[in-house]
């Protein structure tokens, strides 16, 4: 199957505001404002908020059915040329079955989301279309304090360039937690760090192929579930992108999910891992630096080990900034990507 990039934006467009996942823009609609005027003030586009987007969990919950038509009208209206998704969830699985693959395929619309967002690309990959996992609104549009500039760089290249180019690290990084019942959310700027230099393991070779992927935990939900993974053969040299989220799974179940993928024949189709920078504590675990770091560590060694025996050539690359934790890069899942393990580059074409 050929791939479709959706159009590349222009100043003034229009862009749909959904909430395919959660609430949580009813919980925090001042965060929902603060991402809604940059998308006006810093990158020139007009937000058109659907009604879903500022409905509660009860009702999200209660009619998956009406968050599907959501998309349907975003993709379908000539007028909207990108999808922004307010933020994630826990139960997107069960909107994948309401909707309609040809309107996906038929009107191709940049969308942008991450976590339980990545059911939706996943299903995008399977039709052929590109979307963005990252740039979701509340947690990275509207992060707290200023907005990043390396999340603006790549943002601004994934609405309004044909690809993202060169990906480099960011200089400083957080998954420190501003709740949004702070009333000062807008002007706190969490704990920044510096970020660590990519790590780079496995195979030499250089690699072209496609991104698949996103967050782990959806990953598992597709392997669980068997109805929306693509046929085996299409996964055959395309690079792998996992990261995971808040809930800060433990190393060992990471290594399951590979496990699994490895026993399935699927871990060894792929000719590449981008693994995202994992978030190491939330609002309820504020573990001490040297616990985190352990944590970061024991999640490396635990992919390293599964790649190892299911697929050692492939080479492989952590601490990307696409995911959970902040500034991030809005990986293109189903752009072409090189990763380049001589000269420790990876580049969108």
């Amino acid at each position: 199957m050929e791939f479709r990039t959706p159009p590349p934006l222009v100043a003034g467009d229009r862009v749909a505001v959904v909430a395919p996942s959660s609430g949580g823009a009813r919980r925090a609609p001042h965060v929902l404002s603060l991402a809604l005027d940059r998308l006006r003030d810093r990158f020139g586009l007009d937000p058109v908020v659907h009604p879903t987007a500022r409905q509660g969990d009860e009702f999200l919950s209660a009619h998956p059915r009406a968050r599907a038509a959501a998309v349907h009208e975003a993709f379908r209206d000539p007028e909207i040329r990108a999808v922004f998704a307010t933020i994630g969830g826990a139960d997107q699985l069960r909107v994948l079955r309401y909707l309609d693959p040809e309107v996906l395929r038929e009107h191709p619309t940049r969308f942008f989301g991450m976590s339980d967002n990545t059911n939706l690309q996943l299903l995008l990959w399977r039709e052929g279309v590109v979307s963005y996992n990252g740039g979701q609104l509340l947690n990275q549009v509207g992060a707290p304090g200023r907005l990043p500039a390396f999340t603006e760089r790549y943002l601004r290249r994934a609405l309004f360039d044909e690809t993202l180019g060169d990906l480099d690290g960011a200089p400083r990084w957080t998954d420190d937690t501003i709740e949004w019942s702070n009333p000062e959310y807008a002007e706190t700027t969490p704990e920044y760090e510096p970020a660590p230099d990519w790590t780079w393991a496995g195979g030499t070779e250089r690699v072209t192929g496609r991104v698949w992927g996103g967050c782990l935990a959806i990953v598992d939900w597709h392997l669980a579930t068997d109805r929306y993974l693509p046929a085996p053969e299409r996964l055959d040299g395309q690079v792998l992108a996992l990261e995971t989220a808040e809930d800060l799974p433990r190393a060992e179940q990471v290594r399951q999910t590979l496990m699994c993928m490895g026993e399935r024949g699927l871990l060894e189709r792929f000719d590449a891992v981008l693994v995202g920078r994992p978030q190491t504590r939330n609002r309820f675990e504020r573990p001490s630096n040297e616990r985190r770091e352990r944590y970061r560590r024991e999640q490396r060694e635990a992919i390293l080990g599964e790649l190892a025996r299911y697929n050692p050539d492939a080479p492989v690359v952590f601490d990307l900034d696409f995911g959970h934790t902040n500034p991030t890069v809005p990986l293109p899942v189903g752009g072409r990507v090189v990763v380049d393990p001589g000269s420790e580059t990876i580049r969108f074409t």
